[in-house]
């Protein structure tokens, strides 16, 4: 069986304080929170989803904020870099907010891409790269213009234990193209136009520890439940673990580690985050799944308040 898959579908990560997240996705890089809802397995803690406006496929980042988990540490066996992709021409702008916000940014240079490094609240590594492919965003917030915006996830940089085994079975498995190997880094690409550029370490690396400021796993994309059906054959094929097929609401999903120690997720692009909200009101209210409502009043209790707002820049 071939298959192929067209990248990344969106990355989940551990934080703390669910205000100070939305305050630097949404306030500093100007993502739109697109819902708000539990943890289906730990509902007293919060999953939120920040993307572009309609949280499409290849824009999502989203959060666990535990309040008392611990500080993780990056390392192998994790998405070690979350890169996010601009539109040509607007990396000086993002410098500058950057600058503005006082976030310490370190510049550096990859397969001949200039990358802005930085790191949000908790820790979580992150970067922003200039690419031509992929469409504007539609959104706007924060004073950010939509053609400076970010357009969605650039790719991802893989910490790997085993960088033998993962390079073979984005290659294999995930049917990604080995484009080029520079410095400490090989380079993979999918046939998307966004969230399909994946860097894994050519060296081992010492595991990392999860907690706060961590990334949990990175989701690939499966285009509708049929194609995913087939992904769960595909996947257990290749010898691998997988899981049943799990309804997340907003897709399905289905999990497994990879040899180098990542745990990898497959998710549909369908149903989408408009259904059971309307897409102008995304991400405004609670919205938790239908075995969960008659708890809605303890689960809310157990569930710190917050709020979308437009953050002062803090210009020295």
């Amino acid at each position: 069986m071939n298959m192929k898959t067209a990248g990344i579908h969106h990355i989940t990560a551990f934080v703390r304080d669910p205000q100070k997240t939305v305050d630097f996705y949404a306030g500093v890089l100007g993502l739109r929170l697109i819902k708000q809802t539990v943890n289906f397995d730990a509902p007293e803690v919060y999953h939120l989803y920040l993307g572009d406006e309609q949280g499409s496929p290849g824009t999502i980042i989203t959060f666990f904020p535990w309040p008392r988990s611990r500080q993780g540490r990056v390392g192998g066996g994790q998405v070690g870099v979350t890169t996010f992709a601009v539109p040509a021409g607007a990396l000086s702008f993002w410098e500058k907010r950057l600058a503005d916000f006082q976030i310490p940014v370190v510049k550096t240079a990859r397969f001949s891409e200039e990358y802005l490094m930085f790191r949000d609240q908790d820790g979580l590594q992150l970067e922003i790269v200039e690419r031509r492919d992929g469409p504007l965003s539609t959104w706007s917030f924060g004073g950010i213009p939509m053609e400076q915006a970010i357009k969605g996830f650039g790719g991802a940089i893989l910490y790997s234990t085993a960088p033998q085994q993962t390079a073979d079975l984005l290659q294999r498995v995930m049917g990604l193209q080995k484009v080029g190997q520079e410095g400490a880094y090989a380079r993979f690409k999918s046939f998307g136009n966004i969230g399909n550029v994946i860097d894994v370490n050519v060296a081992p690396m010492e595991h990392g520890a999860g907690g706060a400021g961590t990334v949990h796993h990175i989701a690939w994309r499966a285009k509708d439940d049929q194609e995913h059906v087939l992904w769960r054959e595909h996947v257990l094929e290749h010898g691998l673990q997988a899981t049943p097929v799990v309804d997340r609401q907003y897709f399905n999903a289905l999990y497994f580690r990879e040899g180098g120690g990542i745990q990898f997720e497959i998710a549909t692009d369908p149903p989408g985050f408009a259904r059971d909200e309307e897409p102008a009101h995304l991400g405004e209210h609670l919205m938790l799944p239908e075995w969960f409502e008659e708890r809605r009043t303890e689960i809310e209790a157990k569930l710190t308040p917050f709020e979308v707002r437009v953050l002062e820049e803090v210009v020295s």
